[in-house]
């Protein structure tokens, strides 16, 4: 019998996904690796949890290929960006990252649009909050970051940002979700 739920086109593009969520886990272990070696600790250890996160993500998209009746293909993964040359240019190209992960998302939803596929449309659904929470989660941080970076004891504050960051939520607050 077959099962298979999904078209050749959302395979692909589920497996293009599933890829491109390891890879950021490989940036986020890599961008933490930089930060513990550069004694920044509890940022290593933001980026560190963050990585689990996005590996997390990758089983999702193996798990539903898998489950949809498709194949999840394991692909090689790209090598993690060069480090970054201090914390502001790690955390902008964190951004930047989440920020072109979410249009993939969006192809994907596209696609399912397209497509009629209501399950994967549905299942895309929760990849695009969590894009929202992702980038605005960083914005934030980046945020912080440029207010401690530029006050007058710029290494106390970057101490206590730091400190503060081992300890973070890894989730961001939606505006839906916000009360007064």
């Amino acid at each position: 019998m077959n099962d298979r739920r999904i078209s050749d086109n959302m395979e692909q593009l589920l497996n293009k996904q599933m890829t491109r969520e390891a890879y950021q886990a490989q940036v986020y272990l890599s961008y933490g690796s930089w930060a513990e070696v550069n004694s920044f600790g509890g940022i290593a250890t933001f980026l560190y949890k963050h990585s689990n996160e996005e590996r997390e993500h990758m089983f999702k998209f193996l798990k539903y290929i898998n489950d949809r009746g498709g194949s999840a293909t394991i692909e090689a993964i790209a090598a993690a960006p060069v480090n970054p040359k201090n914390i502001g240019e790690c955390l902008n190209a964190i951004l930047q990252h989440e920020i072109d992960n979410s249009k993939e998302i969006d192809k994907i939803v596209n696609l399912a649009h397209e497509e009629k596929d209501w399950a994967t449309f549905s299942f895309g659904q929760w990849f695009v909050k969590e894009q929202i929470e992702e980038e605005s989660l960083i914005k934030d941080v980046i945020d912080k970051y440029n207010l401690a970076s530029t006050a007058t004891s710029q290494n106390h504050n970057l101490y206590d940002m730091d400190k503060d960051l081992a300890s973070a939520s890894q989730e961001g607050t939606l505006p839906r979700e916000e009360s007064l």
